[in-house]
């Protein structure tokens, strides 16, 4: 099998990983002059803000998805492959993918992170990710269906473990699912299944002390006490130690009966063969200099949740892993490229902190712009007027405006459906 794609006097750069920082950086290429091979398992990039509401079904799988080989129509020098990356060839400066080897001038890994179980094998195996918009569709499957199974359940303590819904860490992610199933508690289980209206119960279990700790205190109060009007149990100092037979079980002593854990509660690097030793650091984070540089390696930068820059005195344990880091690197990296191709000096990456945000319901969110801190609707309003922006599409961004107002004023949506998918494969 070989990637088919043609050599010619351009120099190569080879992007692996196309989410939002990969993206970023091709996008940034366009016109720089480069041959761009872009390398990545899906064949669309996707938002992961907003993965929690695919979860939720609030959204489609495909508002929030957008196919690669459509945004770069057009450009000739630009090729993509579907496909997994194996290892790092440093002495023939190629890549092993499972659709053949890959060669480059430039190397750049943003290939991000992944769902990180602490080694708990029992919860690896039987809690529910979110990160992925796959995963997004398991688990909206697997809302679903445990109401079902406790809409017809006869026995009361069998039917009440489908109906806890727990969700493990109390960062963006944990705060945002939890709002979101509090918001299906309130406005559609009593419609679709009146009969558990009063049964449904969210748990969110943080192992810290407070929910948001990468935002001021006064944020994570704010957060905390809007989860509690809007219903949810919030268990901060509780860590998970196992889950398994329906039981969630607490390192205080602690234990929950339920059929539903989500796990947010931390991400890792995801890895590739090839990378010396030395290379590695903190969950699986790629070591680089200030130009993104991979250490020991030449031609070869890591950027975004993949990466950890060291040297930076205002970052000594790196930049925290969100979506405005990976892009600014992105765009720093693409920026040096260029700068290298010509001989000119390269320029160390600076990060500029544009603010935090999380959404927790309707009307609830809190926002950290600088010095301001603020919550409330004036939060959620420009909450959604950023991720709506940041969404790739027309369609797509006129199909996401009219999906929240539409749940703005009413619950009625289709979107709660089941779906089983089977796949054929195919023959070599």
């Amino acid at each position: 099998m070989r990637a088919n794609i043609r050599i010619n006097e351009l120099t190569r750069v080879v992007i692996v990983g196309a989410g939002l920082g990969g993206l970023q950086l091709a996008m940034h290429l366009r016109k720089a002059g480069f041959q761009v091979v872009i390398v990545d398992k899906n064949n669309y990039n996707q938002f992961p803000p907003l993965i929690y509401q695919v979860a939720s079904a609030g959204l489609e799988p495909s508002s929030i998805s957008f196919p690669l080989r459509r945004i770069f129509q057009g450009y000739k020098n630009y090729f993509f492959r579907m496909a997994e990356v194996r290892e790092i060839d440093v002495k023939e400066k190629a890549i092993r993918t499972t659709v053949g080897t890959i060669h480059y001038n430039y190397l750049v890994l943003a290939m991000g992170a992944t769902t990180n179980f602490f080694g708990n094998e029992d919860v690896e195996r039987n809690a529910l990710p979110m990160k992925t918009v796959e995963d997004a569709m398991a688990l909206r499957n697997h809302v679903l269906l445990a109401l079902e199974r406790a809409e017809t359940e006869e026995n009361a303590e069998k039917r009440q473990k489908f109906m806890n819904f727990v969700i493990v860490g109390g960062g963006p992610s944990g705060v945002e699912i939890a709002g979101a199933l509090a918001e299906m508690k309130k406005g559609i289980v009593p419609k679709d299944y009146p009969d558990l209206a009063d049964r449904m119960h969210i748990y969110l279990l943080n192992s810290g002390q407070r929910l948001l700790k990468a935002m001021d205190p006064a944020s994570s109060a704010r957060a905390e006490r809007d989860l509690k009007k809007m219903g949810v149990h919030v268990r901060n100092g509780w860590r998970v130690t196992g889950y398994k037979d329906n039981v969630v079980s607490v390192g205080n002593g602690e234990t929950i009966e339920s059929a539903t854990v989500i796990w947010v509660s931390g991400i890792k690097a995801n890895v590739i063969g090839g990378v010396p030793e030395e290379a590695v650091g903190h969950a699986g984070r790629l070591l680089t200099d200030r130009f993104n540089r991979v250490k020991g390696m030449d031609d070869v930068f890591a950027i975004g949740d993949q990466c950890l820059v060291e040297g930076d005195p205002d970052w000594p344990l790196g930049h925290p892993q969100l979506a405005q880091v990976a892009m600014q690197q992105a765009d720093n990296v693409a920026r040096n490229l260029i700068r290298k191709e010509r001989g000119e000096e390269m320029v160390p990456f600076t990060y500029k902190d544009l603010g935090t945000m999380a959404t927790i319901g309707r009307k609830r969110a809190v926002a950290e712009i600088g010095r301001a801190k603020f919550g409330g609707l004036s939060a959620w309003m420009l909450w959604l007027v950023v991720h709506l922006r940041s969404i790739l599409g027309v369609k797509n961004k006129f199909i996401v405006l009219l999906n929240w107002m539409w749940n703005y004023f009413n619950y009625k949506q289709s979107l709660r459906l089941i779906l089983r998918p089977r796949q054929r494969p195919l023959e070599e």
